[in-house]
């Protein structure tokens, strides 16, 4: 029997998060829910780890919630479900919070709680025939668990559309309203995904992460002097930090950065 999630990690230190339940359509339950968490924080705590990949087998990138687990839900308490969507929040927050650099690859239509993963990464490609739905509306049900991040990927005025109407939209619209980063041909996709891979591996590790923290505190803050000097601090520390000298030396000795291994394109 396949496993409903993989998680692999290749020697270039890009890891692959793979949502693996072709037969339903890749569409997360709790068990699920559980095992991309466990991926999200192995890529996380792991200093070999560059890059994370979220990626789905089969035609659809993920349905949304399975069917067998809300059935399930009909029948649970207002604790249990609270506990359950709380689980899923928590999928969310620490998959917006990875402090590497995410990329999602979509290969086909993401319906549901499944749109707030794409929310919660960097980069999303996407093939040019997916389609997408915030669907919850239609079954007497509210996207409230991701609300905040596809919210804060979207923006509130094209959430007020697409979550109240509940109606499919195509991968040109999804990149339109902020949702995806890049549309390209299923014959592509792994091409292009590849590049924004080699990108962030020409990159520094920690000030990714740095720059990552940066862009969520300006997010959420006002332009005071608590905040510059927060950026401040940011700056002074990387530049004396040894992967900013290392840095530094290589760009004026014109060589690679320490970083880049043998064979990357940089």
């Amino acid at each position: 029997m396949s496993r409903p999630v993989t998680y692999e990690v290749l020697t270039s230190g890009v890891a692959y998060l793979t949502l693996n339940q072709e037969a339903t359509h890749n569409a997360f339950d709790d068990a699920m829910i559980q095992l991309l968490i466990t991926g999200i924080k192995a890529a996380g705590s792991d200093h070999k780890v560059r890059v994370l990949v979220l990626q789905s087998t089969g035609q659809t990138f993920s349905a949304g919630a399975n069917l067998h687990w809300m059935q399930r839900m009909v029948d649970y308490t207002y604790a249990d479900n609270h506990q359950d969507a709380l689980q899923l929040s928590a999928l969310m927050h620490l998959l917006k919070a990875c402090p590497k650099p995410t990329i999602a690859k979509v290969q086909g239509s993401v319906f549901g709680g499944a749109i707030g993963l794409l929310a919660c990464c960097n980069i999303v490609v996407s093939n040019q025939a997916s389609q997408f739905c915030l669907s919850e509306v239609k079954l007497g049900l509210a996207p409230a668990t991701i609300a905040p991040f596809v919210i804060a990927a979207i923006g509130p005025r094209h959430a007020e559309r697409y979550m109240l109407s509940a109606e499919v939209f195509d991968a040109t619209t999804a990149s339109a309203i902020g949702l995806v980063s890049e549309v390209t041909s299923a014959e592509n996709l792994d091409s292009v995904t590849e590049s924004f891979i080699q990108k962030f591996l020409a990159n520094g590790p920690q000030a990714m992460t740095a720059t990552k923290n940066l862009i969520s505190l300006c997010s959420n803050a006002s332009i005071d002097d608590a905040l510059r000097d927060k950026t401040a601090h940011t700056i002074a520390t990387l530049r004396v930090s040894d992967e900013g000298q290392a840095g530094l030396k290589a760009f004026f000795d014109k060589a690679p950065p320490p970083w880049i291994k043998q064979g990357d394109k940089a």
